[in-house]
């Protein structure tokens, strides 16, 4: 098992960018599992330039499968002064693969201060609670510790679920928190009551406040879809920490053959 801290540290520069390796226990069928290269891309844009506000937000394109040697290379759109546009293009063998823009911004004086909504009802994880780590039969997934909510309060296209990384010493906060925010399968799936094969097509994630930080790990994920037809699945998606403040919202688009 190579977790992600190994991966990233065994990332090479080159002229123009890094390149690294897929391992396979990072895989999600024929294709890097879509925050493990996520994050690899967010690493490489924090190395891109010097002294980067926080991250804002970021907007991914899952363009083609990736797996093996893979390289990663960088680019700054623009740097003004609260904000910086970065985009990271990662490439294997089977082309490209992902393309991510980054926006780092700084906090700024703002009138207003404004918050709806509250973390669902479902209890952090204790010490002696049986969670799982993933399923055999989807790589990545065994690099998380998780624990689902099944009872009649999850809507049939909602997925609700406590997630921690197994391996997430040394890790840079922002990283930690992009390889975890697409680990919930589509909510679509639900409505199809099992497996089927689907691709992740863009992802646009939201940072809320300040750098997250949470309790021994944990993070509580919630995915809902009030749409699919014709193979395309839109959903809404969010995090909070341990503590129930708001952490990110995001949104993906999800094509399903089935």
């Amino acid at each position: 098992m190579t977790s992600l801290k190994q991966a990233i540290d065994a990332l090479e520069p080159t002229e123009g960018g890094w390149r690294g390796t897929v391992p396979e226990n990072w895989l999600q069928g024929r294709t890097a599992y879509g925050g493990f290269s996520a994050a690899l891309a967010l690493h490489a844009a924090q190395k891109s330039d010097v002294d980067l506000p926080r991250l804002r937000s970021a907007q991914v394109s899952f363009i083609g499968p990736l797996s093996g040697d893979i390289t990663i290379r960088t680019e700054l759109l623009r740097r003004g002064r609260n904000a910086a546009f970065v985009q990271a293009d990662v490439t294997s063998e089977a082309g490209l693969g992902l393309r991510a823009t980054f926006v780092f911004m700084r906090a700024v004086e703002s009138r207003v201060d404004h918050q709806t909504g509250s973390a669902p009802d479902f209890r952090m994880p204790e010490p002696d609670t049986q969670t799982f780590r993933g399923h055999s039969a989807v790589a990545f997934s065994r690099n998380f510790d998780l624990l689902d909510r099944r009872d009649d309060s999850v809507g049939p296209a909602e997925w609700l679920r406590w997630v921690r990384l197994a391996e997430r010493d040394g890790l840079d906060p922002m990283v930690e928190l992009v390889a975890i925010a697409d680990c919930l399968p589509p909510a679509a799936l639900k409505l199809l009551g099992g497996p089927a094969p689907l691709s992740s097509m863009t992802w646009l994630l939201n940072i809320l406040g300040p750098q997250p930080v949470t309790h021994d790990g944990w993070w509580l994920l919630r995915a809902t879809t009030d749409y699919t037809k014709d193979g395309s699945s839109s959903q809404q998606m969010a995090i909070w920490n341990a503590y129930g403040t708001p952490v990110a919202e995001q949104m993906q688009s999800v094509a399903i053959f089935a």
